[in-house]
C-alpha cells in the first residue's frame, strides 16, 4: 500500500482527502486575493492544515496503540479547525457581502462556535468516545460556571441582543448617560465608542441593556444628521424682526461646510433676558466629527451679518445707570416727544381744523403701537374705535371679496399716511384688513382721547364730516363715474348724513 493511500486509510476520509486539501487551497487563495485584511486568519488556518497533515503523515508510520490515536486525534482537530475557520471567512466575509447581506459579529461568532462544537461531537464519536457521558458530566460543570459568571454571561447576552435587534450598528453616534461618540466594535461583553477627544469608553453590554442609550442622526426614513444650536445675544434696542432677518439672509448667501441644506439653517428668537433677547442659529449638521468647527464657522457668519447691519452683540452683564434729572432736564424730553407727535398730527389733513393747542393735547393723548413684519394691525369686519398714524416701516390694504379665498391688494402706506378715521369718527368696522409689511411703528388716537376735544368744540365734527365724505366720495367716484350736478347732490347728502353719525357717536 502507498504513502497517500495509508493517509487516505488514516483520516477514514479515503478519496476525499485529496479533495479536501484542493477545496482548501483554492479556498485560501480567493479569499487572500478578495480580502487582503483577512490574510493573516488565513495563515493561521493554513498552518493548522498543514500540522493536521503532519500529525497524519506521523500516525501511517506508528502501529496502532495509544500514540497512533492520539496523531489520528490531533490530525482531525486540526484539519477540523482550519477548515472551520476558513469556511467562516470565506462565507461570513466575501460570500455575503458581494450578495449584500452583513450579518452581526456576534452572529457569525455563534454559528462558528455552534459548528466547532459539532465538530468536535463527531470527531469523539469517530474515535470511539461517546458524547452522552461528556454532555450529562458537562451540565453540572455548566450550572456551577453560568453562577459564578452572571455578569460576564449578562454582558455576552446584551451583545447578542443588540447585534440581533440591530438598535445600534458600527458606525452609530450615541448618548450614553455623559458619553458621546462613535461606535466602532460591538463585541460579546462589551461596546467600544470613540470619543471626539480621541478617548475610547468601553461600555459593558449589560450597562447599554439597562441604560437609555440615545442614538444620534438617525430617524426613520431620512438622512442621517443632528440639530445643532448655536446661541447669541442682542440688545433689546434692536428689532427682533431685523435680527433674524439679518442672520438668515447671511445663513442663505452660501453653503456651509456639514450643515444640510434641507431644512435650511434659520435663526430664532429662544428668550427674554434682564437686559437682551437670546438668540439661536438652528442648522442640522451633516457629521458628527466636525460639531465644533461648525458651529465656529456658524458664529462667524452671524457675527459678520450683525456687523453689517450695526448690530452688536450683547455681553450678559449687570449694569447701573444713575442720571441726574431735574425738572428741565424731564421738561425737555417731554417736549421733545411733544414736538415729534404733534409733527405727525399735522401731517394728517383729517386733523387740519385743530388748533395748535389742540394738536398738543391730542399729541400728548396718542399710543406708541410698534407691529412686527407680518403682523395683522386691522383686520376687515373687526371692530375698533380708533385711529393709526404710521411713523416708520410699510403695511398694504387687503380687500376680501365675498366668495373669493384670497385677498386682494388695494394700496401699499408708509410713514405720514394713516387709516381708521372711520372707526375712530363713525364706529364702523374695519372695511379692510391692513398687514404690516416690515416692522412698522404708528402713533394710535383712541375714540375716548379725541373726545374731549369735540366737546369743547363741538364744530369740529362739521369740518371733519367734509374731510371724510370727501375723501369716501373721491373713492366712490371713481368706481360709479359720477360727474356733475349728481357729484354735488351727492356729497351734499352725504355730508349731511356724515355729520349726523359723528355726533351720534360721540353724543355730541
Amino acid at each position: 500500500m502507498s504513502l497517500w493511500q495509508n493517509l487516505e486509510t488514516t483520516s477514514g476520509l479515503g478519496r476525499g482527502l485529496l479533495w479536501l486539501m484542493l477545496a482548501f487551497c483554492a479556498s485560501a487563495v480567493a479569499v487572500s486575493i478578495a480580502l487582503p485584511i483577512e490574510r493573516t486568519r488565513v495563515r493561521a488556518s493554513a498552518t493548522l492544515f498543514v500540522i493536521g497533515l503532519i500529525s497524519l503523515l506521523i500516525a501511517t508510520f506508528l502501529p496502532i496503540n495509544v500514540y497512533y490515536e492520539g496523531a489520528c486525534i490531533i490530525a482531525l482537530l486540526a484539519l477540523s479547525v482550519a477548515v472551520v475557520t476558513l469556511s467562516g471567512v470565506l462565507v461570513f466575509d466575501v460570500v455575503m457581502p458581494t450578495l449584500g447581506v452583513k450579518p452581526p459579529e456576534i452572529l457569525c461568532d455563534l454559528v462558528l462556535a455552534f459548528v466547532y462544537i459539532a465538530a468536535a461531537l463527531l470527531l469523539l464519536s469517530h474515535v470511539g468516545v461517546q458524547p452522552s457521558g461528556i454532555l450529562a458530566t458537562s451540565t453540572v460543570i455548566t450550572a456551577a460556571v453560568a453562577f459564578s459568571l452572571q455578569d460576564t454571561l449578562g454582558n455576552v447576552m446584551g451583545g447578542l441582543a443588540i447585534q440581533l435587534e440591530r438598535s445600534i450598528a458600527v458606525g452609530d453616534w450615541i448618548r450614553v448617560n455623559d458619553v458621546v461618540g462613535e461606535v466602532k466594535a460591538i463585541r460579546w461583553r462589551q461596546t467600544s465608542i470613540e470619543t471626539r477627544n480621541w478617548d475610547t469608553v468601553v461600555i459593558p453590554n449589560s450597562i447599554l441593556m439597562k441604560s437609555s442609550v440615545i442614538v444620534l442622526s438617525r430617524r426613520v426614513g431620512a438622512r442621517r444628521q443632528h440639530r445643532q444650536y448655536v446661541y447669541f445675544n442682542v440688545d433689546y434696542r434692536y428689532s427682533p424682526t431685523r435680527v433674524i432677518a439679518a442672520v438668515d439672509e447671511a445663513l442663505a448667501s452660501g453653503p456651509l461646510e456639514n450643515v444640510s441644506a434641507e431644512p435650511a439653517a434659520h435663526c430664532l428668537l429662544m428668550d427674554f433676558k434682564d437686559s437682551y433677547g437670546s438668540y439661536a442659529v438652528r442648522y442640522w449638521l451633516t457629521d458628527l466629527n466636525h460639531d465644533e468647527r461648525t458651529d465656529s464657522l456658524v458664529r462667524c457668519r452671524v457675527v459678520f451679518a450683525l456687523k453689517r447691519q450695526g448690530i452688536s452683540i450683547a455681553i450678559p452683564a449687570y449694569r447701573t445707570f444713575q442720571t441726574e434729572q431735574d425738572a428741565g432736564h424731564r421738561d425737555r424730553i417731554e417736549s421733545e416727544e411733544l414736538a415729534r407727535r404733534v409733527g405727525a398730527i399735522s401731517q394728517i389733513d383729517l386733523l387740519a381744523p385743530l388748533t395748535d393747542e389742540e394738536r398738543k393735547f391730542v399729541g400728548s393723548r396718542l399710543h406708541d403701537c410698534p407691529f412686527a413684519a407680518g403682523e395683522t394691525i386691522a383686520r376687515q369686519g373687526d371692530q375698533s374705535h380708533c385711529l393709526y398714524i404710521i411713523i416708520s416701516g410699510n403695511a398694504e390694504v387687503r380687500l376680501g371679496v365675498e366668495g373669493a379665498t384670497a385677498s386682494r391688494v388695494l394700496a401699499k402706506l408708509g410713514p405720514g399716511q394713516f387709516f381708521g378715521e372711520m372707526g375712530l369718527m363713525t364706529g364702523d368696522r374695519r372695511s379692510a384688513s391692513i398687514s404690516a409689511l416690515s416692522d412698522v411703528h404708528c402713533f394710535r388716537l383712541d375714540k375716548d382721547d379725541f373726545q374731549e376735544v369735540l366737546r369743547r368744540r363741538p364744530e369740529i365734527a362739521e369740518s371733519i364730516s367734509q374731510i371724510l365724505t370727501t375723501r369716501r366720495d373721491e373713492l366712490e367716484t371713481v368706481r360709479d363715474h359720477l360727474h356733475g350736478e349728481a357729484l354735488k347732490e351727492r356729497n351734499k347728502a352725504a355730508q349731511t348724513d356724515m355729520l349726523q353719525r359723528i355726533r351720534n357717536f360721540f353724543r355730541l
